[in-house]
């Protein structure tokens, strides 16, 4: 499969072909005859990585968020949770693919998890509609948090999306009822909840299932209630670009822990989540498991007065 180069990128990408070229040609050289060159091109290509990696803008965060490579939803619960049965439909109108959700166990323990899946390949994207969650993907949430509810279960929260669907069906069926509704469960559940923004998240597609007693970000996603494209476009009449508005909107992991939007930062393995899927997931579990057993022994009026003092606390600090 070929990889996929940012444009910061560049060059480790002209490194790694550089890599990959010698190695052929070591096939035929003979054992051992190039391999004091290539382990000195593949040192080199690892300070890049961790140079480039540790001095990203929002610009190039957002590009990194959006790796086609990074770990989706189905990855994380293949990784993570154990016994998974996936739950389908909303009981009102139809089953959205873009968030699925279902119980298992994590690390032991039954847990419901639901999260936006984008898709990997063109019809797992059509499929899963890209991540974009229509009015009845939020009602399967709120049945879902309703379970939880039901059997004692701490829910968590996967967050990927550039935002709920705009379509017109969509806006028929009442998407921002739903997305208020699914917000309102959160706020209110009577169990532990925890969010992990593992990608981007955009708008209300994302605060509809991230209203919860914590939320924890991958170091290079990012959080916003729009896309930088939607910012240029709306607020400035495209008269800038995406690189100006995600300066401007203060929406890495980073600035985000400064005004309170997130409580914890889980770093990336050198070069991103995508350059290691597994070293990602198994950091974000091992966060999860922390952070839920944190949570463990709260009553549910605490789960409640704690969330909402979480939230009330946004923004209050403000950014040096």
């Amino acid at each position: 499969m070929a990889v996929h180069y940012l444009e910061f990128e560049r060059p480790i990408a002209d490194l790694e072909a550089k890599i990959e070229q010698l190695s052929k040609l070591s096939e035929t050289a003979g054992p051992g005859a190039l391999d004091d060159e290539l382990e000195a091109l593949r040192a080199r290509t690892r300070e890049l990585r961790i140079e480039a990696y540790s001095n990203l803008d929002a610009w190039q965060k957002a590009q990194v968020s959006r790796h086609p490579e990074r770990p989706h939803f189905v990855d994380y619960v293949a990784a993570l949770i154990e016994d998974f049965q996936e739950l389908r439909g909303d009981r009102k109108f139809a089953d959205d693919q873009a968030i699925l959700g279902g119980i298992g166990r994590f690390r032991g323990k039954p847990v419901v998890i639901m999260g936006h899946e984008k898709g990997r390949d063109t019809a797992g994207r059509v499929k899963h509609n890209f991540g974009y969650a229509r009015p009845e993907g939020y009602r399967k949430t709120v049945r879902l948090m309703e379970l939880a509810e039901r059997f004692n279960l701490p829910v968590i929260s996967l967050v990927d999306t550039a935002g709920a669907y705009p379509g017109m069906a969509s806006e028929e069926r009442s998407v921002a009822e739903a997305i208020a509704r699914s917000t309102e469960k959160c706020l209110l559940l009577s169990t532990p909840n925890v969010t992990v923004i593992t990608g981007e998240g955009m708008s209300g597609g994302a605060i509809g299932i991230a209203a919860t007693s914590r939320v924890l970000i991958l170091e290079h996603a990012i959080y916003s209630v729009i896309s930088p494209e939607g910012a240029n476009s709306i607020l400035w009449r495209g008269a800038r670009t995406p690189a100006d508005a995600a300066r401007a909107m203060k929406l890495t992991a980073q600035d985000l822990l400064k005004l309170k939007v997130v409580d914890r930062i889980i770093p990336e393995p050198p070069g991103g989540a995508h350059s290691d899927p597994e070293a990602a997931m198994a950091a974000v579990g091992d966060v999860l498991e922390g952070e839920l057993k944190a949570l463990e022994g709260l009553s549910a009026a605490e789960l409640k007065a704690k969330r909402a003092e979480r939230f009330y606390a946004i923004g209050r600090s403000g950014l040096n």
